[in-house]
């Protein structure tokens, strides 16, 4: 078993901050995405649905990431705010691994609600007194029924023992704000 000494920890921090904290690097990684937009909405709802995607290669995710918005006239909160059933239907061949068009038909339509009725992303994850029950809410508020059994695999949920990595990568894009400007 291989252990750490305080200092060991930080210097290896301290590294990787040095190698991923840096404008040079958002090219080459799905936060380019939500940088790709300055509307706070846009910025979000890009940020949650790449976040979303976010599993297998990172090329895989920008292209994929990107293709999205494409397919949303790169205009996120106006295709979720607008949606028709015959615009998310022009959706129907998106597929990145085991998110299909089921999964984001519901994505959309609860985004939708969520900024509608409730005030949107940053709104619905502000419940909670913690990081982890905020991420309970959201699961719970994310899955009122009905939804797609499939689709519950997208989102995390904590109560059940996630770590909800993808949420937590998803909520440090949204809230960190340093010298860098990487999230």
């Amino acid at each position: 078993f291989y252990s750490l000494n305080f200092k060991d920890i930080k210097d290896l921090l301290e590294v990787k901050v040095k190698q991923y904290n840096r404008p040079d690097f958002i090219v080459d990684d799905p936060i380019a995405i939500p940088h790709s937009f300055h509307q706070k909405e846009d910025i979000e709802i890009s940020g949650f649905l790449v976040a979303t995607i976010a599993s297998g290669k990172r090329n895989m995710i920008i292209k994929n990431g990107f293709r999205l918005m494409e397919l949303m006239d790169q205009a996120p909160y106006d295709f979720i705010t607008h949606a028709q059933d015959t615009d998310i239907a022009k959706l129907k061949g998106f597929v990145h691994r085991t998110f299909q068009f089921q999964d984001l038909s519901y994505f959309i339509k609860t985004l939708q609600r969520m900024y509608q009725y409730d005030g949107g992303l940053e709104n619905v994850f502000s419940l909670g007194a913690t990081q982890k029950e905020r991420i309970v809410h959201f699961h719970q508020y994310f899955f009122q029924p009905p939804f797609p059994q499939r689709t519950v695999k997208h989102v995390a949920n904590p109560a059940k023992g996630s770590a909800a990595k993808r949420l937590n990568m998803f909520l440090r894009w949204m809230v960190r704000n340093d010298k860098c400007g990487v999230d």
